[in-house]
């Protein structure tokens, strides 16, 4: 016996209905979420973007998966977020080269700030000022001294041009007056490994790349770039304390997602970074990174969106002064 006419359209209408809207019935996240790191495993921002991962898939009630998509000093992986779709299933993490040094120093087919909705400010890391075992020099005071009696002769290793290191150098050069020359590497690890054999002079680099090797003593530490001293490198002092007050870095990290991605879904993933970084265990591992957590007030989408814009205006005229042009 076939189906009454009246129940055969009241059930194509329910199927209509459904098909008209296949992803408002489902909740947020009902797939795994990708967070694209613009950087090669193994380095710091790959890193911090494991612990993130880790506990934002506990907190978000959904999968987290990183994929490193490295190149061009990061601007193809920050490029891939920007042309991927704004659902919230694609995020990307970087830090300060990443989302803002990069503009100054390469063509990009994205804008920094409209193609990206800012999700969270995730840590801020200073770096490290040190040099060759046996430098003479033994505070910052002296190494500028040693720097300004050997114009031009003295050399610092950096992770490529453009990046934090090469900017941050031009920034010391400015500040002390000194010049030396810079040796780009392909990225700091190699440039850390000519450091302890002696082939380059000095370096300042992350404090999670450096730590290890400055707490061995097999590298001297001068200074870190912030105005609190690292929990896991007591010994080294502020630039303040060294002498260099205004010579303030920070390489901090952040996340963000393609523009036009719901205000609801923002909002989810950044109570899911907020509810990360208050968890005893991962402020303990991005301690051991050399990094600190802001506070409440700066992990807002706002404040990292704010913070993001002061930096551009702050760096790019200084890297365009130096006439630094990726290559």
């Amino acid at each position: 016996m076939n189906p009454p006419r009246r129940w055969l359209l009241k059930a194509a209408s329910v199927a209509a209905l459904f098909a008209a809207f296949p992803a408002s019935a489902q909740p947020y996240p009902s797939r795994p979420v990708t967070m694209i790191v613009p950087a090669s495993a193994g380095g710091p921002t790959d890193a911090i973007a494991r612990v993130m991962s880790e506990r934002m898939t506990a907190n978000l009630g959904g999968t987290v998966l990183v994929d490193n998509v490295a190149g061009a000093a990061g601007s193809i992986g920050v490029g891939k977020v920007a042309r991927s779709a704004p659902d919230g299933y694609t995020l990307g993490i970087g830090q300060w080269s990443h989302y803002v040094l990069n503009g100054a120093t390469y063509a990009l087919q994205y804008d920094l700030l409209a193609d990206f909705a800012p999700v969270a400010l995730i840590v801020t890391g200073p770096l490290l000022i040190v040099s060759r075992k046996d430098l003479p020099a033994n505070n910052l005071s002296e190494l500028v001294a040693w720097l300004k009696a050997n114009p031009d002769k003295a050399t610092a290793g950096t992770g490529g041009i453009g990046t934090p290191g090469h900017i941050s150098g031009i920034f010391f050069q400015r500040m002390t007056g000194t010049s030396f020359q810079f040796v780009p590497y392909r990225g700091t690890a190699p440039a850390l490994r000519d450091l302890l054999a002696g082939q380059i002079d000095i370096m300042l680099d992350q404090a999670s790349n450096v730590l290890p090797q400055l707490n061995a003593g097999a590298i001297k530490g001068f200074a870190v770039t912030a105005k609190e001293r690292l929990a896991s490198a007591p010994q080294v002092p502020t630039v303040a304390e060294a002498g260099l007050p205004d010579l303030l870095v920070s390489v901090w990290h952040g996340l963000w997602a393609p523009k036009g991605t719901p205000t609801d879904i923002i909002a989810k993933l950044n109570a899911a970074v907020v509810k990360s970084l208050g968890e005893a265990a991962t402020k303990e591992k991005l301690a051991a990174l050399g990094q600190d957590i802001p506070p409440a007030d700066q992990l807002t989408p706002q404040a990292l969106g704010a913070w993001q814009k002061a930096e551009i205006e702050k760096w790019w005229p200084i890297v365009k002064e130096a006439g630094i042009k990726a290559e």
